[in-house]
């Protein structure tokens, strides 16, 4: 394979550009404070550091790689090549698993697992660069393909859960976040297996550069274009912080009537269900239990707020023959998207937007 790319000269430029962005996007990651993808968003600084670190491995790793374009004694292309899987082992796959849990905010997740993940590879690498044998490489291969099947099956449970953790507190929010976490994990496990299985040939080299050059790039931009969600949960001022235990639930319910709907509360956009809880006097928990007993969540709940208050803007709007567009009355009724107001509308009225606004122009004739 090394004789094969080890005079292709174009390979040895596309290689070295891969290298040279995994550096360029560590020191943007780790130096730059602002936000050049989306100036707006605060990112999660632990995602932020983490994926830095990915990419810095990433790119020490191709360097070390790097001699074997030149090298020609055999014996020194092998001890190359088995101290650069080990290195791989050692920092770009457990950074790789580090940086997609880090895309879920849900919770923070340990990561001492990882290393009990990891430690096989570690020892079986450190036996072949000691004994300079390929011989436990396929059995390291099957072992990488077996990991990459339970890294996909937890993923997809915590992402599957994240996206409900994401409806039951942030009803602002159109929940791209999850999607989005699945391709991060898409584009790892693809390299994983091209390194791994499909590594023979210059074609399957260069489809490797490829997809890196790509997965760094989404990355940066999945990273950059992520809010933090932490931010959203910043305490309101609580009537009594004595007050914050489990409540009757029809005390919950007045007290919802006089510090949410009364108040007007839930037209804030960044409004979460922790700062709800801290405005009612309890803590979320018991106010996630009020919501399922009333066969709904705290999404649903809002959102169902908000749309009343639409509807009723848009009644005051019709009345007063005031100039309007909907997208206004959405963003005056506490949605941060029109996207989000529209799903919400459809869901709660069963109606899109615009045939019930149809609806009622037909019911006023």
């Amino acid at each position: 394979m090394y004789d094969q790319i080890r005079e292709d000269t174009l390979f040895i430029i596309l290689y070295t550009l891969v290298t040279g962005m995994a550096i360029m996007s560590s020191c943007y990651l780790l130096l730059r404070r602002g936000n050049a993808f989306a100036p707006d968003i605060t990112p999660p600084v632990r995602l932020r550091r983490w994926t830095a670190a990915y990419f810095a491995a990433a790119a020490l790793c191709h360097l070390w790689y790097m001699p074997i374009f030149f090298l020609t004694s055999s014996e020194d292309i092998m001890m190359t090549d088995l101290v650069g899987g080990l290195l791989d082992s050692m920092t770009v796959f457990p950074l790789a698993i580090i940086v997609m849990l880090n895309t879920l905010q849900d919770r923070q997740r340990p990561l001492w697992t990882i290393a009990l993940m990891i430690a096989p590879f570690v020892v079986g690498g450190v036996f072949s660069v000691a004994t300079l044998s390929y011989a436990l490489i396929p059995m390291l291969y099957v072992y990488l393909l077996l990991l990459s099947v339970c890294i996909v099956i937890y993923m997809v449970r915590a992402t599957r859960q994240y996206g409900r953790w994401l409806r039951d507190n942030y009803p602002d929010l159109e929940h791209k976040e999850v999607w989005q976490s699945f391709v991060v994990l898409a584009f790892i496990l693809l390299l994983i297996v091209f390194y791994a299985f499909v590594s023979e040939g210059p074609l399957s080299q260069y489809a490797m550069q490829v997809i890196g050059i790509v997965l760094i790039g989404y990355l940066l931009w999945r990273v950059e274009t992520l809010s933090d969600l932490s931010l959203n949960d910043l305490p309101l001022p609580i009537r009594n912080r004595s007050t914050l235990v489990a409540l009757p639930e029809k005390n919950i319910e007045l007290l919802l009537q006089q510090h949410c709907i009364e108040t007007q509360l839930y037209l804030q956009h960044d409004l979460t269900l922790l700062k709800l809880s801290q405005a009612v006097g309890t803590n979320r928990f018991y106010l996630s239990e009020y919501f399922s007993s009333l066969d709904m969540n705290y999404n649903a709940y809002i959102n169902d707020l908000r749309i009343n208050h639409f509807v009723g803007l848009y009644r005051e709007a019709l009345d007063t023959q005031r100039s309007f567009t909907v997208q206004q009355l959405a963003l005056e009724s506490g949605f941060r998207s029109y996207t989000t107001f529209s799903d919400a509308f459809k869901r709660k009225m069963g109606l899109s937007v615009r045939s019930w606004i149809k609806l009622r122009n037909l019911q006023n004739k």
